[in-house]
């Protein structure tokens, strides 16, 4: 247990006297009564300061106070919740650093009675072989349902070992950063709670903070090399389209959508952008990630995979005649994205009180499918806590690779049938994207005009029967 001794520098003199006494009641004590008799208001003569025979007995008191909380948090660490340990641990740990700073400025000749005090810098010891992963683990139910796995890991213990199996190939490689599942554990840990790597190490038994930073990245690299199957778009493009006929989006193959990631500085203009395609499960088809915040969507589109790709991934299957018009595969996207012939956005302009139209009746039905982009980004985010904070600029590089393995084990977790977190509002303050002021496309607005005519007639026909 790492601790921090008190009272062994010297201060200088004056730090004594940068503490006064609080005045009494009434104000201090009066000059002379031949000062009163002049007729001058007399002033209260300073109070005098605190000695350090004053704040000893109280610091030492302060002190123990938090050593015994954070023997208290040792203990029950089991039992309290990953966000409650992390909240009180910060807290207490800070306090503890405050603490051991004030008491280096007594006198050490005012610190004899506190000589055998100090004050812990951590809760419990960092050795691998009583860290908290193998005492959770110790107590975690060898049959049934143990609950705190969802709570820490955000995935049930089946499910934390199946991934293990997928990744260990990946986590051998760097035996000095500990075992795979230890290092699994740490990952998904600081991913889930966003934990600081000094705590992650203490409770994983991993060396230093710098072996669990190694660890982490290690992790979302394994997931990205072993997982990136889990991006079906090419491989199970008539299942995505079969869910999305049953939203009457016929031959539709996705919902693609945008999100930031807050970065601090100017660097990266605050923010990173992703861009996602997402199946009418909310499953990532497709993700791309690093984009500078300033840029729009319609700058984006056209330079990722996916725009040079789809061509060969859309073309690949039959359209569909829809009143007379050949609607081939597409995508839906908002209306800060162009229009294309395989990139459908909704109709501008339209009378919202007119709710039977065929322009509005397509922009209901568009609007439920892109809800189904915005709900993913935000399961991920209230799943994956570490992408809720603002990322410091030195470690921009880092975020896309951590981004796509979020949205991976995303994935991963839906195919396990692991329970879907509820999404969050965005707890950035996010710059809406504006519309897409560009020329339409005109064989974008003949096959939407099918698809809406195709939809209002759907419509009329459920009204009718």
């Amino acid at each position: 247990m790492q601790q921090v001794a008190v009272g062994l520098t010297p201060p200088s003199l004056k730090a004594e006297h940068h503490l006064q006494r609080p005045t009494p009641m009434g104000g201090g004590k009066r000059h002379s009564s031949a000062a009163s008799t002049s007729g001058k208001k007399s002033r209260p003569s300073p109070s005098p300061p605190f000695t350090a025979d004053d704040l000893t007995p109280v610091l030492s008191l302060l002190a123990s106070a938090v050593s015994l909380s954070l023997r208290f948090l040792s203990d029950s660490d089991l039992l309290l919740l990953p966000s409650q340990t992390l909240s009180l641990e910060s807290s207490l740990l800070s306090s503890s650093f405050s603490l051991s700073r004030l008491l280096s400025l007594l006198p050490s000749s005012s610190l004899q009675s506190l000589q055998t005090l100090a004050l812990e810098t951590s809760p419990s010891s960092s050795s691998s072989s009583s860290s908290w992963f193998l005492r959770f683990l110790s107590s975690s139910s060898s049959h049934g349902f143990d609950p705190r796995w969802i709570e820490v890991f955000r995935m049930s213990k089946p499910s934390f070992y199946l991934l293990l199996q997928h990744l260990s190939p990946s986590l051998l490689s760097d035996p000095s950063s500990g075992p795979p599942d230890h290092k699994l554990g740490a990952a998904l840990f600081r991913l889930a709670h966003a934990a600081p790597f000094r705590g992650v190490a203490r409770r994983f038994g991993l060396p230093s903070p710098a072996a669990a930073c190694r660890a982490f990245y290690q992790v979302c690299k394994a997931v990205a090399d072993q997982l990136g199957h889990l991006f079906e778009l090419s491989s199970d493009l008539q299942r995505v389209v079969q869910g999305f006929t049953w939203m009457s989006l016929p031959n539709c193959c996705g919902v693609l959508g945008f999100a930031r990631f807050s970065v601090e500085g100017e660097l990266k203009g605050g923010s990173v952008i992703a861009q996602g395609l997402v199946d009418s499960e909310g499953r990532f088809l497709d993700v791309s990630v690093g984009w500078h915040g300033s840029m729009t969507p319609a700058q984006i589109i056209t330079r990722t995979k996916l725009y040079k790709a789809q061509h060969v991934v859309l073309a690949g299957g039959p359209p569909v005649e829809l009143n007379g018009v050949s609607v081939p595969r597409y995508l839906l996207g908002s209306s800060c994205c162009p229009l294309l012939p395989w990139l459908l956005t909704p109709f501008k302009m339209v009378d919202s009180r007119s709710s039977s139209s065929k322009d509005s009746i397509f922009n209901s039905v568009h609007a439920r499918g892109m809800e189904l982009a915005d709900r993913a980004f935000g399961r991920v985010r209230a799943r994956w806590q570490l992408l809720q904070t603002s990322w410091k600029e030195d470690c921009a590089e880092a975020l896309p690779y951590v981004v796509v393995a979020s949205c991976l084990l995303h994935n991963y977790l839906i195919k396990c049938s692991e329970p879907m977190p509820d999404e969050i509002e965005v707890c950035v303050k996010e710059l809406k994207f504006l519309d897409f002021e560009g020329k339409e496309d005109e064989a974008g607005e003949r096959i939407r005009d099918a698809l809406a005519s195709h939809m209002s007639l759907n419509s009329a026909f459920f009204l009718v029967n």
